[in-house]
């Protein structure tokens, strides 16, 4: 059996990909437009739904609802948030340490939610296992664990070498952080299951109908989404595009569309679990720069991702999930380094995605009471638990503009609000990405002891230290 490169994601393997459903049909109006079918836009439409049965919502989706990263990452739901300690040092410790007790609440909600929608999604509430594997990565983890217990996250646990390999065998491991806010899932059937949930409650989906302009409402007009097939006209329109943001005409520059590859390996035998253990299926990290994560799968494969191709030239986005041969070479290697016992393994899929980076690594929400227009997204990785929390703002957002609700708990949470310049133009903005993660990967071969000053200094000009 040959590798399977593409088709949008392993994640749809078993099923095919998914037939779009039909496309907008001329003119309509509506209380509230959502621009994206991926996590974002559909827990957006159906926390909307769920609080306002009345409201009259409509999703549009280029392709089919799961098509982008919600149906291509790595199946970990967890409490990362990105910039959260930018957010620190803009609004102080309490307002993040806030945002933080969110997200961590935030990986119970999603799985809260899809119980109660009927949709198995191969959940497995096992925690968030991050290794370390050399000494510079075991005074990083070190470091990001104090960081951890400064914010209040007693349920942080730092592991040394013996407790990690009691909980997953990791050869060379020198300890490692363990969370439970954290769980494994099958993306696209969370995506996919969503989708079926927003239909039922009554949101009107447009799939294979992309948006191609958005206009703001003004005092005499509601806003407007244009799409090849007719338009929408609505009093509050929220682009929920994420990676895919490079599209929107108007915003090529406002989050770079980077990219994540992946592998899937076949089902792997009892012998290689029971020499390795992950009994506990936590999803796993580690402390590079260039950082690997992976889950074991409900049916027993290993999924492992990995930056590889980090940008392609212009914020131009790969269409079907197509990875180079380098990168999956380079993922294997990954493997085989983490798991030798599955060096040999066949490799049944590999596929790529993209991610939405903002110029200062911070994920945001907003809306703008004088233009109608709404976003949420720049998740830089941790999208599948931020974009329920983002769909949650947004609604609520979304219902004080509409004047049904007064401000809430989430509206002031700090990542409300926020801007940030945009990347830089061609050609700076490839040259800067691909030497910055030229650069961390120098770091991952050589550095021993200590953080390499050359990933130290990537950090900072990248914007994620």
């Amino acid at each position: 059996m040959t590798t399977v490169n593409g088709g949008v994601s392993f994640w749809y393997a078993a099923t095919g990909r998914p037939e779009p459903g039909a496309p907008l049909d001329g003119h309509t109006t509506a209380d509230v437009c959502v621009v994206g079918g991926g996590y974002t836009g559909l827990w957006t439409a159906y926390y909307l739904k769920k609080a306002a049965p009345d409201l009259d919502v409509v999703l549009l989706e280029a392709e089919f609802c799961g098509y982008g990263a919600s149906g291509r990452n790595g199946g970990w739901l967890y409490n990362g948030i990105a910039g959260r300690g930018r957010y620190a040092r803009l609004h102080g410790e309490d307002a993040a340490r806030r945002l933080q007790y969110a997200m961590n609440d935030t990986v119970a909600e999603t799985l809260r939610a899809a119980e109660a929608e009927g949709i198995d999604c191969d959940a497995h509430h096992g925690g968030v296992l991050e290794v370390a594997t050399t000494p510079a990565q075991l005074a990083r983890l070190k470091a990001r664990f104090a960081h951890e217990q400064a914010f209040g996250a007693d349920d942080v646990h730092l592991l040394d070498a013996a407790r990690t390999a009691e909980r997953l065998y990791v050869p060379g491991a020198l300890g490692a952080t363990w969370t439970p806010h954290g769980a494994r899932i099958h993306p696209a059937k969370l995506v996919l299951g969503l989708a079926a949930a927003v239909r039922r409650l009554g949101v009107r989906v447009h799939e294979s109908t992309p948006a191609t302009a958005i206009t703001p409402a003004t005092a005499i007009a509601p806003g407007r989404a244009t799409t090849p097939h007719g338009t929408v006209s609505a009093r509050t329109i929220l682009r929920c595009t994420e990676g895919f943001t490079a599209n929107v005409p108007g915003s090529r520059r406002s989050w770079l569309p980077m990219n994540s590859s992946m592998i899937a390996t076949e089902p792997l035998p009892a012998d290689f679990w029971d020499a390795v253990g992950w009994q506990h299926r936590d999803v796993l990290g580690d402390e590079a720069h260039a950082y690997m994560y992976a889950q074991r799968t409900a049916d027993d494969r290993i999924a492992l991702g990995g930056r590889g191709y980090p940008y392609r030239y212009g914020s131009r986005i790969d269409q079907d999930g197509a990875t180079p041969a380098g990168t999956v070479a380079q993922l294997r290697s990954v493997l085989a380094r983490m798991f030798p016992a599955a060096a040999d393994a066949r490799i049944d899929h590999a596929w790529s995605g993209v991610l939405g980076v903002p110029r200062d690594w911070c994920a945001a929400v907003d809306l703008d009471p004088a233009t109608g227009l709404g976003f949420a997204g720049g998740y830089v990785g941790s999208g599948v638990a931020t974009a329920n929390l983002a769909g949650r703002t947004l609604r609520d957002l979304t219902l004080r503009h509409l004047h049904r609700a007064a401000p809430t708990d989430l509206t002031t949470l700090p990542w409300v609000g926020h801007h940030v310049r945009r990347w830089e133009p061609e050609p700076l903005r490839w040259l800067a990405v691909h030497t910055l993660y030229a650069a961390y990967h120098h770091a991952d071969r050589h550095e021993h002891t200590t953080t390499s000053p050359l990933a130290a200094l990537a950090d900072r000009i990248s914007g994620r230290g």
